[in-house]
């Protein structure tokens, strides 16, 4: 379960990004552009109805176009230097929609802040970002099962000088602590015994990854994903190894998904059932390993597990 002490509902840790690839701020603007173009080819996103469990599925069907909302994080849902929507979340979407009759994806792009309260008022049909599935945004959304699993990481100057590789170590060597906006980092370090107020809080792990080879902060906190990703043309940082941090005293694994309109079951539970079909057959794990995924990073969670019950 999440740890007690709670960021806005809507944040996530995360997860993302290479140094060697666009920044965030170039990647939302890019989003911007080509959702502004696709927006004005395409219907309003579908609205609810009184159908139990909803019938968004058959609404998306008859128009031919999903709508997901992404935050133009790599590798989690961005738009490439091409102009295309890419992604592990994406392209995944791409194929379980494609099975379930809807043949196109447009992006819908926001700040990761906004795709909770996006999903909500209706901007988009379905959260395709790579979102930790925790207890507090289950008390807004419904899940589809995990399509991986995450553990922490570090990045630290070269030679880890300071020794750092859990949550515990920053505490005791009193090391300057940074890590993304609204990122599940913020709560294990706190649970930890970090100040909350002593926490550097930069936009994202590009940010993070500068803020450290700048001397400003000693280490910044992200998923292993992430961390390994950004470090990898940095002649200043490392990632450190990848670790469960604790939560209620219990080691913790992360696991990400996609968030659909609590309205919405019946198209949750259709995700879920192609979901599983490309677990098992493997396919799953071809579809996000040009994004950095490994076999460390696939699972066996379901939401529910994550929601905690």
């Amino acid at each position: 379960m999440a740890p007690p002490h709670r960021t806005p509902p809507w944040g996530i840790s995360v997860r993302r990004p290479g140094s060697s690839g666009p920044t965030r701020r170039s990647l939302l603007a890019g989003a911007a552009a080509l959702g502004a173009l696709g927006a004005t080819g395409c219907s309003r996103v579908a609205t609810a109805s009184n159908v139990k469990g909803g019938d968004l599925l058959d609404r998306l069907r008859a128009q031919g176009v999903v709508r997901l909302g992404i935050a133009g994080e790599i590798p989690f849902g961005y738009i490439d230097r091409n102009g295309e929507l890419t992604g592990e979340a994406p392209e995944l979407a791409k194929v379980v929609f494609k099975r379930l009759g809807v043949d196109r994806v447009q992006p819908v792009p926001t700040e990761f802040g906004s795709l909770v309260p996006g999903l909500a008022s209706q901007q988009f049909d379905v959260v395709a970002a790579g979102m930790y599935i925790n207890p507090d945004r289950c008390e807004q959304v419904v899940f589809s099962d995990p399509d991986y699993q995450m553990l922490d990481s570090f990045i630290v100057r070269k030679g880890n000088p300071l020794g750092l590789r859990d949550y515990k170590d920053v505490v005791e060597k009193k090391a300057r602590f940074a890590t993304g906006t609204g990122y599940a980092e913020i709560q294990y370090a706190v649970e930890a015994g970090y100040e909350e107020r002593d926490i550097l809080i930069v936009p994202d792990q590009v940010a993070g990854l500068n803020a450290v080879e700048a001397g400003r902060v000693d280490v910044f906190a992200g998923t292993a994903l992430t961390t390994r990703e950004v470090v990898k043309k940095s002649s200043k940082a490392e990632a450190t190894e990848a670790f469960k941090p604790v939560v209620d005293g219990e080691p913790h694994v992360d696991g990400g998904g996609f968030a659909f309109r609590p309205t919405e079951t019946n198209l949750r539970d259709a995700f879920n059932v192609e979901l599983h079909k490309l677990k098992k057959s493997g396919e799953l794990l071809r579809i996000l390993r040009p994004f950095g995924f490994t076999e460390d990073e696939m699972t066996d969670l379901t939401a529910k597990e994550l929601c905690g019950g």
